[in-house]
């Protein structure tokens, strides 16, 4: 695994440092994204967040913009609890 690794990292032609560093850097905002989308209860950008990979833009963008925005998100709702009615 460690061989292979290596020799993708050779034919991407970055150095290792860097290849470390952008996949701490993407994995820290994909993290934080995570978090507030699911804190906000936004089933469908935690969804697309935990399966689509852009070294952190796309994370980043949700954080900053559209978690503010109002519009167009499907929310899990809680279920709300019906009082039971005495029968007399």
């Amino acid at each position: 695994m460690e061989e292979y690794l290596k020799l993708m990292i050779e034919k991407i032609g970055i150095p290792i440092w860097l290849f470390i560093t952008i996949l701490v850097w993407s994995y820290a905002w994909k993290l934080a994204a995570l978090w507030k989308s699911a804190r906000q209860k936004s089933v469908v950008w935690f969804v697309i967040l935990a399966l689509v990979n852009t070294a952190g833009i796309l994370e980043i963008l949700y954080i900053f913009v559209f978690s503010k925005i109002k519009c167009c998100e499907f929310r899990v709702k809680p279920k709300r609890k019906t009082a039971k009615r005495k029968r007399k």
